[in-house]
């Protein structure tokens, strides 16, 4: 065996940037696309030497700001269907705590992304150093340990010839279906710089492979039972179908036994959007078509969902369904008490097909399904199309007005959100034909993903428009990737929705009983105070973008047509009103109401609880 003397983290680097993996498409890649890093004392020295010294072969990317450079490194892994992922560098302290938000957005989704806090010294000689946390019961604990309840894999390297092993093991969790999510290597930073006897064959990793685990065969043929016994099954299309490529394979299942599909926000983007038997979305912001099926469906079908309660009404969607629970990871197909199927998507929908050869659903069920979607589809053109004159528009119209600036787009436009209404208005609106664009973070619903994750899905998509639609909410608190998409020449086109504070806890506020408290701009200035005017066009054109904010829905649509054409990123704001949504659609979904109160509209908002908590499963 051969050795080559080197740091730590010079043998990180070489592992990292000579790792390959053959994609869905049998093309052999890099597996890892790239670093993002804001350098600072923990890993400027170490990790950022090794960086500088192989940046031909492991591109290191700056962003401005941790948690967001975080984002938009599991933006590029969602959007490469988890084939590839981006690692993230940060400095100890506060660039390593900075990460604890990414990391529970990519453990909740289910989303791979290497995180490298820099760590104190494994040595302890110059301790405190500066930044560290001194616990006064645990002399071995850091600001990472945070990291440890929020990642798949955690580990600390205290010893250089450590990553031998941690680093393989840090992939082997990102690349399996199973327990993919984010791993954290936390890098002394003594440590980092330290050299050690590396094995050669360290630096030339074999080519990766993903594991497509087939369904066992007792659960295989219990499946096929349930199946072919109910006459009104309903297929809940999560983003295990994406991940294992299956849209394909669930076009075929679905027509070969004429079982409608509705779409979670993960799966959305599965089957193209004008298929007779895609009936929409499924759920609290879901279509009228899919949870009416649901509320009928003698079996539910859930492949590759976590099923979460926007999914399932908070479990009351439901009501006289059995489950049959298809999922890699035996926690999810477990849930509701169901029918388990252990297996990737794509290849156990090819296992069942034998067993239900000859077996339809109810032709009455597949016709009504084709009826309703294509009554929710001609509704959906009425409510993106309206423009209703002399008031401010809405999240539907602003999103008609995206669609119809590009009705010829080739490879259609990738939207991205996260949070508030917008999630909502998209998921039931927005038409996606091709997997992945639908791109709508709401796992975690994190406000502030959406900017840095445009800029991620850019960076595996260059060849789409990537549009980003968000809030001002949002928009104020994460958007310093703006200037990042500059610097880097990866256009975006973001449409910023000006509703003037949090609109959609707004609602929810006064839908509990309680009077506007907090969350409007105009109703948060205190005695002494003045309101607050936000230029959010200045203050993109201040971040390096071509922005403008637009008067109405007329000039919105002219300036979406401009944007197209330009090489910038693009800002676009409008002004929009909190007090219009979409009101098709939709279903109970379950926030606690106080049991005490004095307004006897909270009184009232708790009776109606209590009475729609009867519906729930227990």
């Amino acid at each position: 065996m051969h050795f080559v003397r080197m740091t730590m983290a010079q043998a990180l680097v070489r592992h990292l940037a000579a790792l390959r993996v053959e994609t869905a498409d049998g093309r052999v890649q890099p597996y890892c696309a790239g670093v993002f890093a804001i350098f600072g004392h923990g890993n400027v020295c170490g990790l950022g030497e090794a960086l500088w010294e192989g940046r031909d072969e492991l591109p290191t990317l700056r962003a401005h700001n941790e948690q967001s450079m975080a984002h938009a490194a599991i933006a590029f892994a969602k959007a490469s269907m988890r084939q590839r992922i981006m690692a993230v560098t940060t400095s100890i302290g506060p660039g390593a705590t900075n990460l604890a938000t990414a990391a529970a957005l990519a453990h909740v989704n289910r989303l791979p992304v290497l995180l490298l806090p820099g760590d104190t010294f494994a040595s302890r000689r110059p301790d405190p150093v500066l930044q560290q946390l001194e616990s006064f019961h645990a002399g071995d604990l850091s600001v990472n340990d945070c990291l440890r309840p929020l990642t798949r894999y955690f580990d600390r390297i205290t010893r250089p010839e450590q990553i031998l092993a941690a680093l393989p093991q840090a992939v082997a969790a990102m690349i399996d279906p199973a327990t993919c999510g984010p791993a954290c290597l936390a890098l002394c930073q003594d440590v980092q710089t330290q050299a050690f006897d590396c094995p050669e064959d360290f630096l030339h990793p074999p080519v990766l492979h993903f594991r497509r685990p087939p369904a066992d065969a007792g659960e295989l043929e219990r499946a096929v039972h349930l199946l072919r016994r109910c006459e009104r099954p309903l297929i809940i299309a999560g983003g295990g179908v994406l991940y294992s490529h299956g849209g394909e394979g669930l076009r075929a299942f679905a027509e070969a036994h004429g079982i409608p599909v509705a779409e979670t926000h993960g799966g959305k983007s599965a089957l193209a959007w004008d298929h007779p038997l895609n009936v929409g979305a499924i759920g609290v912001d879901g279509a009228p078509s899919a949870n009416a099926l649901a509320e009928e469906a003698d079996l539910v079908f859930a492949v590759g969902t976590r099923l979460q309660d926007f999914t399932t009404g908070s479990h009351a969607l439901y009501p006289g369904a059995e489950l049959l629970g298809l999922n890699v990871q035996p926690f999810d197909a477990a849930k509701w008490r169901g029918r388990s199927l252990v297996a990737d998507a794509r290849t156990a929908l090819e296992q069942l097909e034998p067993g239900l050869q000859g077996w339809r659903a109810d032709p009455e069920w597949s016709r009504r399904a084709h009826a309703l979607s294509a009554d929710w589809r001609r509704r959906v053109d009425e409510l993106t199309g309206t423009r209703l004159v002399g008031t401010l528009p809405y999240d539907a119209e602003v999103i008609g007005g995206v669609r119809d600036s590009a009705p010829d787009s080739p490879g259609g436009d990738v939207v991205v959100c996260a949070a508030g209404t917008l999630p909502a208005e998209l998921h039931k609106l927005w038409r996606a034909s091709r997997p992945g664009n639908y791109h709508v973070e709401y796992g975690y619903s994190c406000m502030g993903y959406e900017i840095a994750g445009g800029l991620g899905v850019k960076l595996a998509r260059p060849e789409q428009e990537v549009v980003v639609m968000v809030g001002d909410g949002s928009y104020l608190m994460l958007n310093s990737e703006l200037a990042t998409s500059v610097m880097l020449g990866r256009k975006l086109i973001v449409v910023v929705l000006d509703n003037r504070g949090f609109g959609c806890i707004e609602r929810l506020q006064g839908s509990c009983g309680y009077p506007s408290f907090n969350n409007l701009l105009d109703g948060c200035v205190p005695e002494g105070g003045e309101p607050v005017r936000i230029d959010l066009a200045l203050h993109a054109r201040s971040l390096g973008a071509e922005a403008v904010h637009v008067r109405n829905l007329e000039e919105f649509g002219a300036a979406m047509r401009e944007a197209r054409t330009r090489g910038r990123t693009q800002v676009i704001v409008i002004d929009t009103t909190h007090a219009r949504v979409t009101a098709d659609g939709g279903c109970w979904w379950d926030v606690a109401m106080p049991e005490v109160s004095t307004r006897a509209e909270v009184q009232q908002a708790h009776a109606r609880y209590e009475l729609a908590r009867q519906m729930q499963r227990p």
